[in-house]
């Protein structure tokens, strides 16, 4: 599988276009190319798709779509920079869990990629960086034992070489198939930061919508700076659960990015198209 192949995440199932070509010829309707347009959720704009630029912005309403780790490097790290780490690591069934082994086929035909994170060595401005960044387009960027494992990893490999480190969240949070083996990477992911930590290195999270469950418990909001897209939805359980438990109707915006920024849980809300400046400021300021 080729991480920078040019897949749309946009365009709809095969199937799904047969079936809308033959209900247009029988009702006689004129034929639109499928996967032409797509629609905002926010804005409930109906978007040409030529027209989202490789920012992935709604051109009306500027609302941040989900990326691929592919377009995300192309926009965040110098030309040519990005190297990446155990690339080939791929789930199992660590729990013999029914049709799992299905389920991982179909997420990585759809992503394009072997599991939920990307990890690599890269240069921001010049500045030498480790990138580990989520996906949420696979399993809803899932966190099970290979995730846990190459972000770990990651870490480590940025303290060994005494590299600032950058992740980028995306999650709905623990992969359920993986049970207690994916609980336990909130641990194992955590510690490595520790030792990041005390080795006074720099980290660095950037929080994109959505973060949630075990991986906003863990490492999402560990780091020394966090930084958050526009209103990326950041929290640990849902509304619904949340309103069940404390009877209580939640405040207008709960858990969207901005909501988190007044009340302290992110640093910086940073639009998409400035945030390599950004990064790259933090870089250079952390390197005198």
């Amino acid at each position: 599988m080729n991480l920078f192949s040019k897949k749309s995440y946009f365009s709809l199932d095969g199937n799904d276009d047969k079936k809308k070509s033959d209900r247009r010829k029988r009702r006689n309707e004129p034929s639109i190319p499928d996967g032409m347009w797509i629609k905002c959720n926010t804005c409930k704009s109906i978007i040409y798709k030529k027209e989202v630029t490789e920012y992935k912005l709604c051109p009306s309403c500027g609302a941040h779509f989900r990326m691929s780790p592919a377009e995300r490097i192309a926009i965040t790290c110098d030309e040519g920079s990005f190297v990446e780490l155990d690339g080939g690591m791929k789930p199992k069934n660590p729990m013999r869990y029914p049709g799992y082994d299905e389920v991982i086929e179909k997420a990585q035909e759809k992503a394009g990629i072997p599991e939920a994170v990307v990890t690599g060595h890269a240069k921001i401005d010049g500045y030498e960086v480790v990138l580990a960044i989520m996906d949420s387009h696979f399993m809803m960027g899932s966190m099970g034992s290979v995730v846990g494992e190459k972000v770990t990893r990651a870490v480590e490999y940025a303290t060994e070489y005494r590299l600032p480190l950058v992740i980028f969240t995306t999650s709905g949070g623990a992969r359920m198939q993986e049970g207690i083996m994916s609980l336990m990477q909130m641990a194992k992911v955590s510690s490595a930061l520790a030792r990041h930590d005390e080795a006074k290195l720099l980290y660095v999270t950037v929080l994109t919508d959505p973060t949630t469950g075990g991986v906003t418990a863990s490492f999402a909001m560990l780091g020394d700076i966090i930084l958050s897209e526009p209103k990326a939805l950041i929290g640990f359980a849902g509304q619904r659960v949340i309103q069940g438990t404390i009877h209580q109707k939640l405040p207008e915006g709960f858990q969207r990015a901005e909501f988190q920024l007044e009340h302290g849980f992110v640093d910086k809300i940073v639009h998409r198209e400035k945030l390599r400046d950004e990064l790259a400021t933090i870089l250079r300021l952390h390197s005198i």
